[in-house]
């Protein structure tokens, strides 16, 4: 049966005046489609309305929607499920106190869809970029079985824990790749500005330079002569690479694939995705979704597509009768331990109490493995940093300890 369309009303803010019950004076802020709602809905709250007017704001800038805005917004909306407040009036609440201006501008949207007599699963389905499948199957699952609150708690240290493990895989990753970019940049401001001034006073010497030296130097009028061509390169292959990575679902493979295989970032990558497909498994079928529907949901969710590739052909043999742990077992790429896991899990009949087990275990895997990486790579980084700085400081000094020796 056809759906009918939802139509999100877009709130403004307006300021206004008036009086209360015992006549006093009064005035505030309030968010609504337009001046006769505000003034309907400022009546209602016993307020006389004497003037409103809308905001306007000449410079306004949208922050975007994050999966941490996502995240505090189940924990917050399951909180206040759990303590009795109606599910319109949580929404009303949550969204009013955002801090994210376009979040809450969702969740008020949300907030609408429902009034108007959609479900919230359905409501949420308006935002795909915001709200994935395995989200809008577990509250569908909540509000079918009346489980709403316990359901959005699930939901809610799902995110949770998934955000946390994103954090510690990016920490370890932007980490080094910022120092080595700063190290870049200052040996970059040194090759154009600092060896030029060491060159003219080189000029006077009337003496042949070392080697060292004289690769400097010429290491400098290069980056003097085609600085913009090393930046037309540098943007040209940044661009084309996020643009053939979002749009090449080749690239994407052969990336993940080479991740998967780096040392220790590699290892991070691959303990973070087994962590998340047992995280997401244990939260879907603890809310009672089929086995099958729930490794669609788990496969998009694994962040890997080599794992997403493996977990849509686990999907087809758990269809066709297989065991979830043979069907992991011939994939061959999840590890031994985790595999064990879940055939405990499927004869026990706690298939989702083993795979938070498993996701528990793998995220403090993960955890260990982000802070070894970290004291790793310090030393390494001040290796880099000392070579490439410390390299032109002593090409730049050569010359004149060469001309202290000849006096």
């Amino acid at each position: 049966m056809a759906q009918a369309a939802v139509v999100v009303v877009k709130e403004h803010e307006f300021q206004w005046e008036g009086t209360d019950r015992k006549g006093a004076r009064v005035k505030g802020v309030t968010q609504g489609p337009n001046e006769n709602a505000v003034r309907m809905q400022l009546r209602r709250q016993g307020v006389n309305p004497i003037r409103v007017r809308k905001n306007i704001v000449l410079f306004k800038t949208k922050r975007k929607i994050t999966s941490g805005d996502i995240s505090i917004f189940s924990r917050q909306l399951a909180t206040m499920m759990a303590a009795g407040v109606p599910l319109v009036q949580s929404l009303e609440i949550v969204g009013r106190g955002h801090e994210n201006p376009s979040m809450s501008e969702l969740i008020l949207g949300v907030k609408t869809n429902i009034e108007s007599g959609r479900s919230l699963a359905e409501s949420l389905a308006q935002y795909p970029l915001h709200f994935d499948d395995l989200f809008i199957h577990l509250v569908d699952a909540g509000e079918r079985s009346g489980t709403l609150e316990t359901l959005l708690d699930k939901i809610a240290t799902y995110k949770e824990k998934t955000e946390k493990i994103k954090k510690k895989v990016k920490k370890a990753l932007i980490y080094p790749s910022a120092v080595v970019c700063v190290a870049f940049i200052v040996t970059g401001i040194m090759l154009y500005f600092v060896v030029p001034q060491f060159q003219s006073l080189f000029e006077g010497f009337g003496a042949d330079l070392p080697a060292f030296t004289m690769m400097v130097v010429h290491l400098s009028h290069f980056v003097r002569d085609f600085w913009w061509l090393m930046f037309a390169v540098i943007g040209g292959s940044v661009f084309a690479f996020i643009y053939f990575k979002k749009r090449s679902l080749k690239m994407r493979r052969a990336i993940d694939r080479i991740g998967l295989k780096f040392p220790v970032v590699g290892d991070i990558l691959y303990k973070s995705a087994v962590a998340r497909f047992a995280r997401t498994l244990s939260t879907m079928f603890a809310a009672g979704v089929p086995l099958v529907e729930a490794l669609t949901s788990v496969a998009k969710a694994s962040g890997n597509i080599v794992f997403e590739d493996a977990i849509n052909v686990m999907k087809e043999q758990v269809a066709s009768g297989q065991q979830l742990q043979l069907a992991m077992q011939q994939s061959n790429i999840f590890p031994n331990m985790a595999v064990q896991m879940v055939a405990i899990g499927e004869e026990s009949g706690s298939l989702d109490q083993m795979c938070a087990k498993v996701a528990d275990f793998y995220e403090d895997e993960v955890d260990n493995l982000v802070d070894a990486l970290t004291s790793l790579l310090e030393p390494m980084i001040m290796a880099v940093l000392g070579v490439l700085v410390g390299g032109l400081v002593v090409a730049m000094y050569l010359p004149i300890f060469k001309l202290g020796q000849a006096i």
